[in-house]
């Protein structure tokens, strides 16, 4: 693997980051004292001490996400929130990236739970956020917590919980940015906001084009975000959002062969023209009001539609009787309702009490149409096991959400406070689909099932500064509804696809214990928190069947994370951080074996040097270990591995009135790696992988209006 950077050399400067974050900080001690407490919303969906959250959260500011390498806010969330991002078509402007919070590997997107004000954002399919209808000028700040968080918000809370919240506050801010570079990209942002009395008005934009470092890789994006905050005195307000969003993009499919063969500039001609694209639009809207000193309400809810359309112009590369290729258009249309109404009730001595319901209910509707060339082979060959007198796909799912929790907090002494909740959540799925070459003809089904989510911890502030927690915590998963089909395939040497309905699973539940805690040892802020969990009926898809089902076998992940940050005089910040962890099954044949796509340890460091008041350099490093490549367990091989990887970028920016400028360098050791890649199975006798970016550089200016 080609790279300036060894992995050595990586080990040697993220130590060297390391041991310089807990050098005393004169300048962090009088920063920690003086700004007070964080307060965040992601630990019980109100407004409260970070100190007082018995989970390991992290807050990425606003000030971090400006002096930084970062473009896109996955690239936010990998640089300095530490977290494991991949993408199978990654590139600069991150359309299709997966954060991977939890160690679950081919099904991270739909165990890490993102929410935007609190609200999620998460599709009800395996398709990923849409992050190209965010403005990162938008972002105010970030909150992440680690590990469960299924009592607060329901289904999908397995792993971890983003929580991106937008400008609300009353500072203005009147700014524009442009960045152009590598492979003819240009970003421009925009936002405008201004507070007159109490009421706040803000509009962002974002407009993103690249023409892709590798064949059929362009990409181009644009959103607008409007939102109106009122101010009702005090704590009180409320606020609407509308958002659109487009996105088009270009897959160019994987490099066949194990990582490092073949070319990763190249395109496979089946794949040579493909591309998808999203629209979505809707809208988000909340209230918090004091009805007197001891009840808040707060009410939120959002509506939301998204339509996307893949188009694979080489459908037919392959067809030949009797084999009818795949379809050349793949049409989704769906909306999703949601409204959650929740009361916060202050007992004093006696603690406090948030009761909550939330329900929402979300349809999607598929149409699969094929060629000319196919629809004629299709019809030539009905009766022969493979087709069913069909000529188009056709799939429609509905959910239904319904869940009740509460939260309690006591205190038990002056340092010494526990903390519990109990949320019950029943889901209610109908789906319908036909397929040209389904094997169990025509499918209807309807299906009911409920899960249990809850927690237990005890929260020490034993001094100022330092605390510890314990927790346990139980989580759940509802299948996404293109998990109730699976795609099989038929003998040699056609190998015709074959669609499956495997039924509406169960969900999947996970157990964790956590123990953990923040500090401030020689005026540096360490946070850090060791886990173990195990998860039963986790959904998974078997390439030997073709079906996804209930895994019967248990699936453990233990690991331990830790993040420092502080201060080295005035002039320099550092910070560091990084997880291990082992993700694989516990029993059953497959015992011992690795989730593949989940690497056993993350590394990051990061530091930002103010050469002057206007001129400042900075970096970020991050190491990721070698992985299995994406595979079913029956097919695991561990004599296969993707190699670890060490991706850096620097930068130096210069501020003049209110004139900023910013060059950056990404991955500036020019490292040839790959984030995900795939190991035969039955489907296919090949390795493959998906190639990330080489070096690139950009250029960006920044203009503050007065």
């Amino acid at each position: 693997m080609k790279q300036q950077f060894s992995n050595k050399q990586c080990a040697s400067a993220l130590l060297a980051a390391l041991l310089s974050s807990v050098i005393p900080f004169k300048n962090a001690a009088a920063q920690n004292s003086n700004s007070g407490p964080t307060l965040i919303v992601s630990g019980s969906r109100f407004e409260e001490n970070l100190n007082e959250v018995p989970a390991n959260v992290k807050v990425i500011t606003r000030d971090e996400i400006e002096n930084s390498s970062s473009n896109t806010i996955p690239q936010v969330l990998s640089q300095i929130g530490g977290l494991r991002v991949r993408g199978v078509n990654a590139g600069t402007l991150n359309l299709d990236a997966t954060v991977d919070m939890g160690g679950f590997g081919p099904t991270a997107s739909s165990n890490t739970l993102i929410l935007i004000d609190g609200i999620r954002i998460n599709p009800i399919d395996s398709s990923n956020i849409d992050w190209g209808s965010i403005p990162i000028d938008s972002v105010e700040r970030i909150e992440i917590v680690q590990g469960g968080a299924g009592v607060q918000y329901g289904n999908g809370a397995v792993g971890g919980v983003i929580n991106i919240i937008t400008n609300g506050g009353k500072r203005n801010i009147n700014q524009a940015s442009t960045t152009y570079g590598s492979w003819g990209t240009l970003i421009n942002n925009a936002i405008l906001k201004n507070t007159v009395d109490k009421t706040t008005y803000q509009i962002s934009a974002n407009t993103s084009n690249t023409n892709g470092w590798r064949a059929n890789t362009a990409a181009n994006a644009y959103s607008v975000d409007a939102k109106i905050s009122q101010s009702l005195g005090g704590n009180d307000r409320v606020f609407i959002d509308a958002f659109y969003g487009y996105t088009n993009s270009q897959l160019a499919g994987p490099v066949v062969g194990v990582f490092g063969s073949g070319d990763p500039r190249s395109v496979r001609p089946q794949n040579s023209g493909d591309n998808i694209t999203v629209k979505n639009s809707g809208f988000r809207q909340g209230l918090t009001k004091a009805i007197n000193s001891q009840y808040t309400v707060e009410f939120d809810s959002s509506y939301s539609t998204k339509n996307s359309s893949f188009y694979s112009p080489q459908s037919d590369f392959f067809a030949g009787s009797p084999y009818a290729g795949s379809p050349r258009n793949n049409d989704l249309q769906g909306w999703q309702l949601a409204v959650s109404p929740r009361v916060k009730a202050n007992f004093g001595v006696l603690g406090t009490s948030v009761f909550g319901y939330d329900y929402s209910k979300a349809n999607q509707t598929g149409v699969g149409s094929y060629s000319p060339l196919s629809q004629a082979i299709i019809l030539a060959n009905q009766g022969n096991g493979f087709f069913n007198g069909l000529t188009n796909n056709t799939q429609n799912a509905t959910q239904i959400n319904q869940s009740l929790y509460l939260i309690q907090r006591i205190p038990l002494t002056s340092t010494i406070e526990a903390s519990g909740g109990f949320r019950r959540q029943v889901q209610q799925a109908s789906t319908s689909s036909t397929s040209v070459s389904a094997s169990n003809g025509t499918s209807v089904s309807n299906q009911q099932y409920a899960a249990n989510a809850g927690d237990i911890a005890l929260n020490f502030n034993y001094l100022p500064g330092q605390r510890v927690y314990a927790k346990w915590n139980q989580s759940f998963r509802f299948p996404n509804i293109d998990e109730y089909w699976g795609v099989a395939y038929g003998p040699a040497p056609n190998y015709q696809a074959i669609t499956v309905f495997n039924g509406i699973l169960q969900p999947q539940t996970t157990q964790t214990y956590e123990l953990g805690g923040s500090w401030s040892v020689l005026n540096s802020k360490i946070t850090s928190s060791i886990f173990r969990s195990a998860t039963q009926n986790e959904i998974s898809y078997n390439p030997a069947t073709g079906y996804n089902y209930n895994s019967i076998y248990q699936v453990d992940r233990n690991g331990l994370l830790f993040d420092i940050a502080g201060n080295l005089g005035k002039s320099i910040n550092v910070a560091a951080g990084g997880k291990y962890q082992k993700s694989f099954y516990a029993n059953g044949p497959f015992s011992g074996n690795a989730i593949p796509i989940a690497p056993n340890t993350l590394l990051n460091a990061r530091a930002n040097y103010a050469l002057t008041p206007n001129v400042s350099f900075g970096g970020v490093i991050n190491y990721v270990s070698e992985q299995n490549y994406d595979t079913g367990p029956s097919y695991f091989n561990a004599a296969q591995m993707m190699p670890a990887y060490v991706v850096a970028d620097v930068y130096a920016s210069y501020r003049y009135q209110s004139l900023e400028g910013r060059f950056t360098i990404k991955n500036v050791g020019n490292a040839q790696y790959a984030t995900y890649g795939t190991a035969p199975s039955n489907v296919s006798s090949r390795y493959s992988y998906y190639p990330s970016e080489p070096r690139s550089y950009f250029v960006n200016l920044r203009y503050n209006f007065k």
